[in-house]
């Protein structure tokens, strides 16, 4: 398996093309299948209904469990219409992910935003709204950390969705970590990204009483210690 430079994902079965997951965007010439409507339009296309049908059941029982049968009926359309969209369930799982992605960001971006010129804050405040979201019901964790584990093969189109992402928050805690002035931005920056990820994947084993609730205390602890303010 690979995925080359062509943005075409290469297995024994199948070559898949269409998805740019750089950019999160679809291939000049698709339409649209990464969106969800604007509210504007009526009905919603059939790729649309097919990716929220995707979006629900895919977060709430995992993507290996779910058949494209039962998601052309959850959504009320037809599978040759589904496939008009997607050329495959993995390209569909893909979709989902970066629909998934934007949602993570746009509530890591409206933390930050509420605290302007003060990373600590912006942080913090992401991370106290996460330590309340994990106890909610239907919570399930982070759908993109789902993905990594249900598909382990390098280059699945999946997957490097999820890579992509890890990459990206990575990379946004360091800048965090420098701007809040630790000497070692690189160590905090890990140490915070491995302290979200425990509390993602523990407030699904702990139904009650999870340690998740504390993500937010725990980060300031570490950043204390990192920055020594």
């Amino acid at each position: 398996m690979r995925y080359d430079v062509t943005n075409r994902y290469v297995c024994k079965e199948h070559t898949y093309r269409g998805v740019t997951l750089s950019t999160g965007k679809a291939e000049q010439g698709e339409r649209g299948t990464d969106e969800i409507g604007d509210g504007a339009r009526t009905p919603p296309r059939a790729s649309e209904k097919v990716l929220r049908s995707a979006r629900k059941l895919f977060y709430e029982r995992g993507i290996r469990a779910i058949g494209v049968d039962e998601i052309v009926a959850d959504a009320g359309v037809t599978k040759p219409s589904l496939y008009r969209s997607y050329a495959s369930k993995d390209m569909l799982a893909a979709s989902y992910l970066r629909l998934y992605e934007q949602e993570v960001w746009g509530r890591f971006d409206a933390a930050m935003a509420r605290h302007p010129g003060d990373p600590r804050g912006g942080l913090l405040d992401y991370l106290d709204e996460l330590s309340q979201r994990v106890t909610q019901a239907g919570y399930r964790g982070c759908g993109l950390s789902n993905a990594a584990v249900e598909y382990p093969a390098a280059g699945h189109p999946a997957r490097l969705v999820t890579e992509q992402h890890k990459a990206k928050l990575r990379e946004r805690l360091r800048q965090i970590a420098g701007d809040m002035g630790a000497p070692d931005p690189d160590l905090l920056a890990d140490g915070l990204f491995l302290l979200l990820e425990g509390a993602l994947i523990s407030s699904q084993i702990f139904r009650e009483g999870s340690p998740s609730v504390n993500v937010g205390n725990a980060a300031r602890l570490l950043i204390k210690a990192a920055t020594g303010s």
